[in-house]
């Protein structure tokens, strides 16, 4: 990095090393995680108020189980937008199935947001319109699991177009030219053609 940080987005990152069962048990909620990531966006709200957006994945899930959620705001108060939808999904899956208020596999299983990583992101817009677009995290899908990908940057480029051109010559057809969609197509052409290799 050549530039010193100023009032660039922040990011924030957990990766869980225990299984949510020893965060219920320790610290009686199996959302330990979503609690530590919104502290930890609260602190950085002053590097980015244009928009906020919040990540989380599954580890160990079975096929057929969701393991991706994201939620994204460019609301006037952007992470507490994003923790009043993840809260209100939590508390409305609780409230539906009061039963399984203690059981943390049934949590893991039917509630998105709670996840073993997570991912928090708060944008201090650089570039581009100030739309729900241009809000990271950003999202590539694939029905393959190690296809998938999520990418948070706090970066703007300056070869954009030349890397744009270079995945126009692979064949792609990238949906825009902004940094963070080159940087994710870039390294998804490679982990794509990494997949094909295993599989």
């Amino acid at each position: 990095m050549s530039d010193a940080i100023k009032h660039e987005c922040g990011i924030s990152i957990i990766r869980l090393l225990k299984p949510l069962e020893y965060y219920k048990e320790k610290y009686g909620t199996a959302f330990y995680g979503v609690n530590k990531m919104y502290l930890m966006m609260e602190k950085q709200h002053n590097r980015g108020q244009d928009g906020a957006g919040f990540a989380s994945i599954k580890l160990d899930v079975a096929p057929g189980e969701r393991y991706m959620s994201r939620v994204r705001s460019v609301a006037q108060q952007p992470i507490q937008d994003i923790f009043d939808q993840i809260n209100d999904r939590i508390n409305r899956a609780n409230k539906e199935h009061p039963e399984e208020i203690d059981n943390v596999a049934w949590q893991k299983k039917n509630i998105p947001y709670i996840g073993e990583l997570l991912l928090g992101h708060v944008r201090y817009g650089t570039f581009g319109k100030n739309s729900i677009e241009n809000v990271h995290p950003f999202l590539r899908q694939n029905n393959w699991m190690h296809r998938n990908l999520i990418v948070a940057g706090n970066f703007n480029m300056t070869n954009v177009h030349e890397l744009f051109d270079n995945l126009v010559q692979l064949g792609q057809h990238p949906k825009e030219m902004a940094d963070t969609v080159t940087v994710m197509e870039k390294i998804g052409h490679f982990l794509d053609d990494a997949v094909a290799k295993l599989y």
